[in-house]
């Protein structure tokens, strides 16, 4: 239960980590997706803005925190600065710097697709990451490989799939998932994926601008990936401008697979909104995979 002195106590956390005074002169309570509850945590000089969730799932936030950290040391894109994550009053809480959003401009999503392009052409060493995290709400494994199909098979549409098993789907969206997996090479025969660094949920409610019209982005699931996987969610469901796409091709143009594989990458969201959100998502799951089995 979130009551007063749960934020009197995130502020005592916030003044240990920013050695700074902080002091809560209001709360607000904002939207914060499906999944937690949200608000902006006011005082004096300084707002931050403060997600909560039950007391089991500070790890989440953990992975949240590390993931903003990792993304803000590219010096491409701007993220909200992590404060602090941990636990207070049995609830898990992590607090970020308070950003103030604009409204999205062309000149907005034209420097997003361009700084993401620089995000992915970071180098990396490996597929995976330095611990697991969640997509939502849902354990998102993400062990260290150095094949690509291999990790996109086991640690995403396979470990999906066994989730959705667990829960009592196992009829033509297993059969079609097994017959996907088995023949997930084939959309690699010309296409060798290196490890881009991914936000992960890079889907339109986690992208927004500062009120200097400088895109920002939030609320990641990082892992080392193949870049195509975040383009194709910005595709999923909408909410990227026509300025976008040129702007990130003029950095790093797209292999001519994508408009294949991307199918392939919006798949693992989509099964995920199944595990999520339940069997109204299970048909799209289905078309989408009898498309990739018929391409």
């Amino acid at each position: 239960m979130i009551t007063p002195q749960t934020f009197t106590n995130i502020a005592t956390q916030i003044r240990t980590a920013t050695r700074q005074p902080f002091e809560v002169a209001g709360t607000r309570s904002v939207a914060g997706g499906d999944i937690n509850s949200a608000f902006i945590l006011q005082g004096k000089q300084k707002n931050y803005f403060v997600k909560l969730n039950r007391a089991e799932l500070v790890e989440m936030f953990a992975a949240e925190f590390d993931g903003l950290h990792a993304l803000a040391q590219t010096h491409t894109l701007q993220t909200p600065t992590p404060i602090v994550f941990g636990q207070a009053d049995k609830v898990s809480f992590l607090v970020l710097d308070y950003i103030e959003f604009g409204r999205m401009t062309a000149t907005a999503q034209r420097q997003l697709g361009e700084q993401l392009a620089a995000l992915h052409q970071k180098k990396q060493p490996y597929f995976g990451w330095r611990r697991d995290n969640t997509i939502g709400s849902t354990p998102q494994s993400n062990t260290r490989t150095h094949d690509w199909v291999t990790f996109w098979r086991e640690q995403r549409l396979g470990f999906q799939l066994k989730l959705l098993a667990q829960k009592g789907y196992n009829s033509t969206l297993q059969q079609l998932g097994e017959k996907l997996c088995a023949r997930l090479d084939d959309f690699f025969t010309d296409y060798t994926p290196s490890p881009s660094l991914l936000h992960g949920d890079l889907w339109g409610g986690n992208v927004a601008c500062d009120t200097q019209q400088r895109p920002v982005i939030f609320d990641p699931a990082c892992y080392f990936g193949d870049r195509e996987a975040d383009l194709a969610m910005t595709e999923l469901f909408g909410g990227f401008g026509g300025d976008f796409y040129p702007a990130y091709r003029s950095v790093w143009a797209l292999d001519a697979g994508y408009s294949t594989r991307k199918t392939l990458y919006n798949l693992y969201h989509i099964l995920n909104h199944v595990n999520l959100f339940g069997a109204g998502y299970e048909r799209q799951a289905l078309q989408m995979m009898e498309q990739l089995l018929s391409a």
